[in-house]
Parts: C-alpha cells; sequence; structure tokens
C-alpha cells in the first residue's frame, strides 16, 4: 500500500498523473469578497488564528461582486468557503450559484455601515443632499436650463449643481462596478437623489428600466473616477488632493479622522450614533455568506463563525467596534448569532 502512495506521488510529480483538485486537502479557510468587510474578516482571522488550533485564515479582497463570482463557481477546495460583502446577495447571485451546485449558504449580518463622501481636513466640510450628489456624478440629467429632455451632464463645479457649495471642480474617487459600495451607492444615493427630481420621479412610475438606466449611470468624463477596491489608496488620495472626494465604508473614515472628514448628507454627519439609528440617509447592513459544504471538509469554518460572532468581537464593545463596525441591536445579534451557528441556510433556488 505504501508502494502504491509512492508510485502515484511519483507520477504525479512528473505530470503522468494528475490528482483532482477536490481530492487534495486544504487545512485553512479561505475567504474573499467586500473591501469594507475586509478589515473586520482580518481582524477575525488573526484573533481566530490565535485562539484555535487552526491555520489563520486567508482574507482576500476582491470586492463584494466579484467575491461572489469566486464563491459561486463551485464546490470543492479549489474554491473559496466565505465571501464578505457589503450588500445582501443578488438573485442572478444565488442563481450562478445554484447552477454550479452552490445550494446551501449562511448568510450572515454581522451589523451596518454608513457610506460617507470624505474629503481632505484641509478643506470645509462638504453639506450634499442627496440631490446634489445625483446631480454631480449622474451622466445625463434633466436640462438645467427648463424641461424634461436629458442631458449630457454640463456641471463642472459643486457651486453649478447647488449655489451653497464650494466653487471647486467636481472630482470623486469612488468604487468599481465589482464593489458592494458601489452597488449601495447607486441605491442609497444617486437613485434616491434622482427620485427628489419630479421629472425623474415621473419616468420611475411609467419606465421603471429608463429610470434605473439614468439613475444608475455614473459620469465617464472625469468627474468621477474608479478608484479600486483599495479604499486606504483613496484616503491617500485625498490627502495628496484636498479638492477631491471619496466615497467608501465609515470605518475607512472612522480610522483616519485625524487627516479627513465626512461630509454631511440630507443634513445628517456620518458618525456611529447616526448610523446605528439608521438616520445617517447612506446607510447600509453588512454580510459575509458561508458554503455549508465546506464546512466539515474545511477545518475550522465552524470555529471562524463563532468567532465572529462572539459579544467580544461584533458587540458594542467588541474589537470590531474599534475598527468602525456598527453593531446589530441587541436582539438582532442574539438571533443571528443563533442562525449562524446552527448553520442555518437560506433559501437557494
Amino acid at each position: 500500500m505504501k508502494r502504491l502512495g509512492l508510485v502515484v506521488l511519483c507520477l504525479s510529480m512528473v505530470g503522468v498523473f494528475q490528482v483532482p483538485p477536490e481530492v487534495q486537502a486544504r487545512d485553512y479557510i479561505y475567504i474573499v469578497g467586500s473591501s469594507t468587510v475586509y478589515p473586520f474578516s482580518t481582524a477575525v482571522a488573526e484573533q481566530f488564528g490565535k485562539a484555535y488550533s487552526f491555520k489563520t485564515p486567508k482574507v482576500e479582497s476582491t470586492g463584494t461582486g466579484g467575491g461572489f463570482k469566486l464563491f459561486c463557481a463551485g464546490v470543492g477546495v479549489e474554491h473559496p468557503d466565505i465571501s464578505n460583502a457589503s450588500r445582501a446577495i443578488k438573485k442572478s447571485e444565488l442563481e450562478t450559484c445554484a447552477q454550479n451546485g452552490v445550494r446551501e449558504l449562511v448568510e450572515v449580518k454581522i451589523g451596518y455601515d454608513g457610506i460617507v463622501l470624505a474629503n481632505s481636513k484641509k478643506a470645509p466640510v462638504m453639506q450634499l443632499t442627496r440631490k446634489d450628489i445625483f446631480l454631480a456624478l449622474a451622466a445625463e440629467i434633466p436640462d438645467p436650463k427648463g424641461g424634461n429632455t436629458l442631458v449630457k451632464n454640463p456641471h463642472k463645479t459643486w457651486k453649478e449643481v447647488n449655489s451653497a457649495l464650494p466653487d471647486q471642480k467636481i472630482e470623486v474617487l469612488g468604487p468599481p462596478p465589482t464593489s458592494g459600495t458601489r452597488d449601495a451607492f447607486l441605491e442609497l444615493a444617486m437613485e434616491e437623489g434622482a427620485l427628489e427630481i419630479d421629472a425623474l420621479k415621473a419616468l420611475k412610475k411609467t419606465d421603471e428600466k429608463a429610470f434605473k438606466k439614468v439613475a444608475h449611470g455614473l459620469r465617464e468624463d472625469g468627474a468621477w473616477i474608479d478608484a479600486g477596491e483599495n479604499d486606504n489608496l483613496i484616503v491617500q488620495k485625498l490627502l495628496a488632493n484636498p479638492k477631491a472626494v471619496g466615497v467608501f465604508g465609515f470605518s475607512f473614515l472612522d480610522q483616519n479622522t485625524d487627516k479627513i472628514q465626512g461630509a454631511l448628507v440630507n443634513g445628517v454627519a456620518p458618525v456611529f450614533e447616526s448610523i446605528s439609528a439608521q438616520e445617517y440617509p447612506l446607510s447600509r447592513p453588512l454580510f459575509f455568506y458561508v458554503k455549508k459544504a465546506h464546512v466539515g471538509s474545511i477545518p475550522g469554518i465552524q470555529e471562524f463563525v463563532q468567532e465572529f460572532t462572539e459579544e467580544k468581537a461584533w458587540g458594542p464593545e467588541g474589537y470590531l467596534a474599534d475598527k468602525g463596525l456598527i453593531p446589530l441591536p441587541e436582539a438582532e445579534r442574539a438571533s443571528m448569532r443563533e442562525a449562524a451557528r446552527a448553520m442555518k441556510t437560506m433559501a437557494v433556488q
């Protein structure tokens, strides 16, 4: 028997016999997904590596959409075990999962986050409405000269959008299309801002698809700049250019309050209390998803979920709150903890 194993090993080394990926062992958890959830997941991974007799999980920041693409590609050690997400999984992503045999997912809501528009402390604090955000960043807007005709966005400065805003060039650094932060920004800021314009509110009633195209269409003339999944890099660019504005999750503002400041949106500042109370207009929940088929095959997944849902981690006084996570209310935390540790699955069609 030993001789047979040695022969297989030798043959595989010379390429005569390829060991299928599904039977090759992986002894660590592989996590992908949201750049917003990445710092929280990494912190839990580090604590997990110290507290348990398992290897520290590998965590990659791929963006929410990019994470689901990898996660839903199949079952087996070559595919991720957990996908972090700064929005709920879409129906289309669930369908992709199901098509590829990923049929049992555990959805874990970990807390809340605010999407902030921030700038350097060397510049004045921005005070924006969602309508201002839409009119500054949409590729097409109703003609400012009057009427309902859509025209290419002519606004060059914030002052042209709203006379109360600074007379400086519109330059916003934001997440790419693979990012859940971008998805949430389009929904919470751009779409809601568009609905404050009568012509677009009427368009939604008559043609939902046409409305979505306008509301979710970002400028491509330099006013909006895709800055990649690295939110820390956006922070650095804001410091280099005090006239620029960056779009990212609250945790990155919270970790850099000595250098940057968040804009007020509809008169509400992006602070812990306003996001926790869901008063800040650009608040959203954060998640991670577990591939249940991997539980028991990849060591430590159950224990990782346990560590993440400990009060010392995701509670109000936990180490994730220190990194900017807005905790779930106590009752919701309790029910989510119970469901997560029981590996209660969501419906996948």
